[in-house]
């Protein structure tokens, strides 16, 4: 077919070759080979050592040119250039974002790229040009490029084909988990969070030891994606998705803690931040938010962050609930954001969505091929080594004869290293090893030397023979090299892993333990282990139960499990539901946490009372008993329902407050005790039942001045515990109180004119311990049996010494602990204290 000549806007294209194809098929083709060259040469990291080319490239070039982390720094922009020259075809931008970004401890967990200068803030400050900063290796990427010499990894031709880099780092740790990746290539992305170092490693060693390892199982070791700036992720249920599927999504919250500052204002004061958020964006969407009047009752926002950490202060108005802005604040801005994770990595060039599990199990392949193919490159060496030393023992014992061959050449050492490999059989290495021996070598030592060393390669040549050929040594090598790693870089973690999402999930990974709760006068809240306070013999003085603030004392202490629904109730009258785990945990001297920051109450509203729902449905009843002498029954299950703002328990009247809550069967006789020593005993069924909103009626009737102090039920088999202020105490049988009318003045309880007010009372079993904590914060823990019997109206015996100025404030009954140690405390020696039995006036 002959050629048509093609003329057009007047230029002649007869002679010009023209290949005419479909557009669609031309645009398919540049498009697909555009999108595999970003997925594999730009934007994905690879399984094996977590990095993408350009950060792969960067440490390589750095690593030739001899940036190590105990050299001076140099200009980024000498690696910079290094990297786009022989490397990286591509822009330069491109190449010093990602060298910054490996500089900055708030993006990476462990970064790989010490910098000096200026690498940007949390703030989203840019870096400095790369003319003014610097940089070099930091210690832990060493640890990347180690063996990098030893054969370890394959080797490609760089973009011109002028030398070579390597197509993987033999890196000693896992970096994809470690430090993470983000990363957007052609209709895919790929979003991994960086994790704990130790964690990793303990993961790593999980699986090799048990290759069936489950999920659960793995994930007792590598409990979640550990970030940089900290934070608070809120559940497991999302990490779990993502660990099992390759994606799932992960609600990071920042830690703020609403404080109370002078003239009763409240702060929120904000410490940490989620992961990539950048401040100060957060803190103008927060100005805007306040100025649009979408968020209410914020007076001032302050940002005194600097180089010792986080400071963000957000003050309260007088009239404003702190905890519905913070939730507010969750709500609308970043304080609280939504990490997607993807863990898409390249797996033999092939872009994979992909498990931990699998993750792991790729990195442990690569570990066992990398160890494989060092051990093969030592062998090789050691093996070209003793073969010329073997060459040189054989010629040390007829020295003679080669220096008398060598003598004899007329030619130079060409000529001699052939005359002795044709004399003696040496192949070509012995022969050019004899040939450039001293003769200052032939001195004994050093022949002795020789031998020595031949024997040590022989050792390790059998070694590395071992090594290769049995690949359980192999495994053991991994899990002690990242081990070595783990244990010099790695770090506690840092960012916090929270049950409080309300998800069963959740609550399945939440482990059942006992524990006692304690509740102080200010609203302080905490939860720790039974055994945290040990026993001692009563009129100990006690230990030290809680660094708290002045004039603040411990009011309310109480057992439950983790898993148990506990009941809270303010002196307003109001309910809340919480799970024992969602109390924050603390230590025994710890003050705990403001309950401000757990449950949405009013500024003049505190928590007066605790009770765990119980499991049975023996006991479907709550009594209420207010400071004024106030009882109200109400069916348990009109509060199965409750708001997360929590509902009304009780409607009070002017002046009175809610203080006392139990949960009874309906068939038990109620005691009602004051602060002047009299009480009340009358049945539970005098108490009618009420709705849940109603008031309640009077159960004593008071004298002017007094008030209630405890509420207790008659259970059998069991004791009512009287405790006064100066540290008395006394178990009395229930019998001793004898069933009244309720709404009567009662009997007397105790004496308080002649042994001092009355604390508190509580029913208490014989295998029982009780804890008694004084108004500055002492606190002492006692075996209830040596607390003696004593009818009603006795003095009882010194339970605890308090000082002057000093008053018992509240008490708490637990379980007695089998494997306690008993602090021996001086005997009370007043007999009278012991044996007083009171007449009692009625």
């Amino acid at each position: 077919m002959a050629r048509k000549e093609v003329v057009r806007d007047n230029i002649d294209y007869s002679n010009q070759k023209i290949v005419d194809v479909e557009i669609s098929k031309e645009i398919r083709s540049a498009f697909l080979d555009y999108s595999m060259s970003v997925i594999v040469s730009r934007a994905l990291p690879d399984v094996r050592d977590g990095l993408k080319p350009v950060h792969r490239r960067i440490l390589y070039a750095m690593y030739n040119t001899g940036l190590y982390p105990d050299k001076p720094y140099r200009k980024c922009a000498t690696t910079v250039g290094e990297v786009l020259g022989h490397y990286h075809p591509h822009g330069d931008a491109s190449v010093y974002d990602a060298l910054v970004r490996m500089a900055q401890d708030f993006s990476l967990r462990h970064p790989l790229v010490d910098g000096h200068g200026n690498f940007g803030s949390v703030d989203g400050d840019p870096a400095a040009a790369y003319r003014y900063t610097e940089a070099r290796m930091s210690k832990i990427s060493l640890k990347m490029l180690e063996d990098i010499k030893k054969d370890t990894v394959n080797w490609v031709p760089n973009f011109d084909d002028t030398e070579v880099e390597p197509e993987v780092l033999p890196t000693k740790f896992p970096c994809l988990l470690v430090n993470g990746s983000s990363g957007i290539a052609v209709g895919m992305a790929t979003n991994i969070p960086p994790h704990n170092m130790g964690e990793v490693a303990e993961g790593v060693c999980c699986l090799i030891d048990n290759p069936d390892a489950e999920l659960e199982e793995i994930m007792q070791y590598i409990k979640g994606p550990d970030f940089p700036t900290h934070g608070i992720i809120m559940g497991a249920k999302g990490i779990k998705e993502a660990y099992s599927t390759g994606r799932g999504k992960i609600i990071v919250r920042a830690r703020a803690e609403i404080k109370e500052t002078k003239n009763d204002r409240y702060k929120i004061i904000v410490t940490e931040l989620p992961y990539s958020v950048n401040k100060r964006r957060l803190i103008e969407k927060i100005a805007e938010l306040i100025k649009d009047k979408r968020i209410e009752g914020i007076a001032d926002l302050q940002d005194y962050t600097d180089r010792h950490g986080m400071h963000i202060e957000i003050t309260i108005k007088r009239d404003a609930n702190a905890q519905v802005v913070l939730n507010n604040l969750y709500k609308m801005t970043e304080m609280q954001t939504t990490f997607g994770v993807i863990l898409l990595a390249l797996d033999g060039g092939v872009p994979k969505i992909l498990t931990l599990k699998q993750i792991l199990q790729k990195y442990i392949s690569f570990q066992e091929e990398i160890i494989t193919r060092r051990t093969r490159f030592y062998l090789k060496k050691a093996e070209e080594r003793a073969h010329i030393l073997e060459g040189l023992a054989k010629a040390l014992d007829i020295v003679d004869e080669v220096i008398a061959t060598i003598r004899a050449c007329r030619g130079g050492q060409s000529e001699a290293k052939q005359a002795i490999m044709d004399k003696f059989g040496f192949d070509d290495p012995q022969a050019a090893a004899i040939v450039a021996y001293r003769l200052g070598q032939l001195a004994g030592l050093e022949i002795e030397k020789i031998l020595n060393e031949l024997e040590e390669l022989h050792e390790k040549i059998k070694d590395y023979n071992d090594i290769l050929n049995n690949e359980q040594r192999v495994l053991d090598i991994v899990k002690t090299e990242i081990r070595e790693v783990a244990d010099k870089y790695g770090d506690e973690r840092r960012t916090e892993i929270s049950a409080f999402t309300g998800d069963v999930d959740d609550e399945d990974l939440i482990p059942v333990e006992d524990c006692i709760l304690t509740l102080t006068e200010r609203g302080y809240i905490k939860r720790q282990t039974v055994d945290t306070y040990k026993a001692q013999n009563r009129g100990g003085k006690g230990i030290m139960g809680m660094s708290r603030r002045e004039e603040d004392v411990a009011k309310n202490m109480f057992t439950c499990s983790t898993h148990d629904a506990i009941l809270i109730f303010t002196n307003m009258g109001k309910v809340f539901k919480l799970k024992g785990y969602q109390i924050p945990e603390a230590s025994r001297t710890s003050k705990g946490m403001n309950v401000i920051n757990l449950l949405p109450i009013e500024q003049d509203e505190k928590v007066t009372a605790m009770v765990k729902v119980p499991k049975d449905s023996d006991r479907e009843y709550l009594c209420m008993v207010t400071r004024n002498g106030v009882i109200k029954r109400t069916a348990l299950d009109q509060y199965n329902n409750i708001r997360k703002t929590g509902i009304i328990a009780i409607n009070l009247d002017e002046g009175d407050e809610l203080c006392w809550v139990e949960i009874t069967d309906g068939e038990r006789n109620l005691i009602v005790a004051t602060h002047d020593g009299m009480s009340i005993c009358f049945k539970e069924e005098d108490a009618r039942l009420i709705g849940r909103t109603a008031r309640g009626v009077r159960a004593i009737q008071l004298a002017e001045g007094d008030y209630v102090v405890g509420f207790a039920v008659a259970v059998e088999n069991m004791q009512l515990l009287t405790v006064s202020e100066t540290g008395y105490g006394r178990r009395s049988d229930f019998e001793d109180y004898r069933v009244q009318g309720r709404a009567g003045k009662g009997l007397i309880n105790y004496h308080t004119d002649k042994y001092g007010k009355v604390a508190m009372i509580a029913p208490v079993m014989e295998e029982n311990d009780v804890i008694m904590i004084t108004s500055d914060g002492v606190v002492i823990r006692t075996h209830a049996d040596q607390i003696s019997l004593i009818k009603r109206g006795g003095k009882g015996v010194k339970v605890m010494t308090v000082k002057d100025n000093e008053k018992v404030a509240t008490i708490g009954i637990v379980e007695r602990a089998n494997d306690e140690e008993e602090i021996t405390a001086p005997e009370q020696t007043d007999a009278e204290a012991q044996n007083e039995d009171v007449p009692v006036e009625e």
